[in-house]
């Protein structure tokens, strides 16, 4: 909170941070991470310019809210998933049903992390991709335990494979309505990794 001309205190609107992550995806999407200023941010999201940097000292700022917000549910959501389901091939599946629902979702949001993540600082990256790991953790993990005898590069690479399966749609758009890739995404990622759909 901040006090006004008359002393009285003003809170601030917590709907314009999100208003300018909204528009800092949308216009990193479209014209690239070197091409959008604080002030272009502002203006899409309705604010001045100086009234960004109230919220975020500067675009790598807002691109590192943007992504570890998203890891950070992907992880939450995975824990959630393993610790309610202790059939495995359950489990994984789900994790790719949450694989999917994300790339569906969130299509502007990945699209940047895919194209600017090198942009960000360095500590930023590193803290950024450990996460991921996490997250990719438990797929090879899980997918070692229902394939015996899988050693774990072989997985690793399995896993990579489906997670590409299911984010190759950030790259192209068919026309296909959410329900049918939802369907097409989830079935490639489970036959790449030879799993059953359940």
């Amino acid at each position: 909170m901040t006090l006004n001309g008359d002393n009285h205190l003003r809170t601030r609107d917590p709907a314009r941070k999100e208003k300018i992550l909204e528009a800092a995806a949308e216009l990193v999407s479209r014209n690239g991470f070197h091409a959008v200023s604080m002030a272009d941010i502002g203006y899409e999201a309705g604010i001045s310019g100086s009234g960004v940097y109230r919220h975020f000292g500067s675009k790598a700022e807002i691109l590192v809210t943007l992504f570890e917000r998203a890891i950070d549910d992907l992880l939450r959501e995975e824990d959630v998933t393993l610790q309610a389901n202790p059939d495995l091939c359950e489990a994984l599946n789900l994790l790719i049903a949450g694989q999917v629902e994300f790339v569906i979702k969130n299509r502007t949001l990945a699209q940047v992390y895919h194209n600017e993540v090198h942009n960000l600082p360095e500590e930023d990256r590193v803290r950024l991709r450990r996460k991921q790991r996490l997250y990719l953790e438990e797929w090879v993990h899980l997918l070692r335990e229902i394939h015996q005898g899988t050693d774990d590069a072989a997985a690793r690479t399995l896993v990579h494979g489906a997670i590409g399966a299911i984010q190759s749609s950030l790259f192209h758009n068919v026309g296909l309505n959410d329900e049918r890739l939802r369907d097409l995404l989830t079935r490639s990622a489970q036959a790449v990794l030879s799993l059953a759909a359940s």
